[in-house]
């Protein structure tokens, strides 16, 4: 069997940081990069005596979250204690939610090869995050500042088939955390921490395969590359008659491999038992729709009426909303300028996402501004500057941050539309090559470019292309 013979079943375990100020259960910072052990207080360090005590905005970000994941948010949720034994776990447990989570039954679309898929969510629910432990040569350090800060875990049904898929259900999920503000969900900063769970069966064959786990990977490229070398490996083995063995594995960037970490545990391992420091959480439906009021426009929404508002396709509209501050962006430029929405989506998607990406800026960062976007389309629909010209502005205003009309005026780059002064100048270019002329009048047809060519020279690429066309059609067929 080749590896296309194989289906990859695939779901992911994602555990996105909540954005509030303070811990889950008590009422330290919640901030990164801070001094070790800074930011500890007798709850979060598990000290004799302490209690934990909810914090109220981490639950109503949970209940965003669900909402804007299309769950089914549930009236009474229970935390639980998960107990497993690692240095940067002060109790010994984690806090948790085990048989009655906070949320189930949600879902997300993701298009994948322009094919929309349904990727299932199996539930959304609330935990506290452990501390770090620091290996250095041979000593290991504990930063707790980490722990106790407010996690959500969303566990997708095995529904994705494969490694583009999990890609794209992953920056699918962050879009909509941002979206909605509940996480900055930076990878980079731990905000957003994936494990995959992926397993192999010939193709036409309902029966799941054996599963692995691959364990904390850190970027939406290294996931792909993890699912695709896994798949690989998988393939292999099943090919030459082996078999799976169940495991937690790692992936290593540097070699694009996966190694075995550990042997699987099982849910009963831990040991889970309702928390009776934390009492049952219970959701008015009142509440709940009070949140769902609150949420803001969703990227699925965003789109369909960016297509059908601004006309705009829906490949250009998919890419502006794939990011909230692109999105942002757009619709500012719209406002200053509302007369061609697609001609702006056209300069934010295929000149400045490419230079913002060159220079290693994100949008929010640009020294061009959604005005200045907006400003250049206006120059070249008024006929004041060429497009031609108006790249050379773009570029300028990218390097100055100043406005297109100040650099059109610095730099004397307004288009000549004037019929009478275009008229003398192609009939100089005109007297100057009469053996084109000729061969042009003969039914070459092809050097009406030539011509345009030599006139923009002569003009240095301002005069009105319109007007240069509609003069040589008119002196060329007389």
């Amino acid at each position: 069997m080749s590896v296309k013979e194989f289906e990859p079943i695939i779901g992911l375990e994602v555990h996105v940081q909540m954005s509030t100020k303070t811990k889950c259960f008590c009422p330290c910072k919640v901030e990164f990069g801070a001094e070790p052990n800074t930011n500890v207080c007798p709850v979060c360090l598990a000290l004799p005596g302490s209690l934990p005590v909810l914090n109220k905005k981490a639950l109503e970000y949970a209940i965003k979250a669900s909402l804007a994941l299309n769950c089914t948010v549930h009236e009474l949720s229970v935390f639980a204690r998960k107990n497993y034994f690692y240095p940067d776990l002060p109790k010994g447990y984690q806090i948790s939610q085990y048989d009655k989570p906070l949320a189930t039954d949600g879902y997300i679309d993701i298009k994948v090869d322009g094919k929309h898929e349904r990727i299932r969510i199996h539930r959304l629910h609330m935990e506290e995050d452990a501390g770090k432990t620091i290996h250095e040569g041979n000593h290991s350090y504990v930063d707790l500042n980490r722990a106790g800060t407010p996690l959500m875990e969303i566990v997708s049904e095995p529904d994705i088939r494969s490694a583009v898929g999990a890609r794209l259900y992953l920056e699918k999920l962050r879009n909509i955390m941002r979206y909605i503000g509940v996480s900055d969900a930076d990878m980079e900063k731990g905000q957003l921490r994936c494990d995959v769970n992926i397993s192999l069966r010939p193709k036409g064959e309902e029966k799941f395969g054996t599963k692995v786990e691959i364990k904390n990977i850190n970027s939406f490229r290294f996931v792909q590359k993890a699912i695709e070398y896994e798949i690989e490996r998988q393939a292999k083995i099943l090919k030459k008659g082996g078999e799976i063995v169940q495991e937690t594995r790692l992936f290593d960037p540097s070699s694009g491999k996966t190694f075995t970490m550990r042997t699987k545990e099982e849910a009963h391992d831990y040991r889970y038992f309702p928390d009776p420091d934390l009492i049952p959480v219970r959701i008015t439906t009142a509440y709940i729709e009070e949140i769902k009021q609150s949420l803001p426009e969703l990227p699925d929404e965003k789109e369909k009426r960016f297509v059908s508002q601004f006309g705009l396709t829906e490949y250009d509209a998919d890419v502006l909303v794939a990011d909230k501050d692109r999105a942002l962006f757009f619709e500012k430029a719209v406002e200053v300028y509302n007369k061609n929405p697609k001609a702006i989506a056209n300069w934010i998607i295929n000149e400045l996402l490419g230079k913002l990406n060159e220079a290693g800026l994100d949008i929010t960062e640009s020294p061009v501004k959604p005005e200045h976007i907006a400003e250049l389309v206006e120059l070249i629909d008024s006929g004041t500057i060429s497009t031609k010209i108006a790249k050379e502005v773009f570029e300028e205003v990218f390097k100055t941050s100043k406005s297109p009309k100040q650099i059109v005026e610095e730099k004397g780059l307004k288009q000549v539309s004037d019929e009478g002064e275009i008229r003398k100048i192609i009939e100089e270019v005109l007297a100057n090559h009469p053996a084109e002329v000729e061969k042009y009048k003969a039914g070459n047809q092809k050097l009406m470019g030539f011509f345009v060519g030599q006139v923009m020279k002569a003009t240095k690429g301002k005069a009105n292309p319109k007007v240069v066309n509609k003069i040589l059609q008119e002196l060329l067929n007389k």
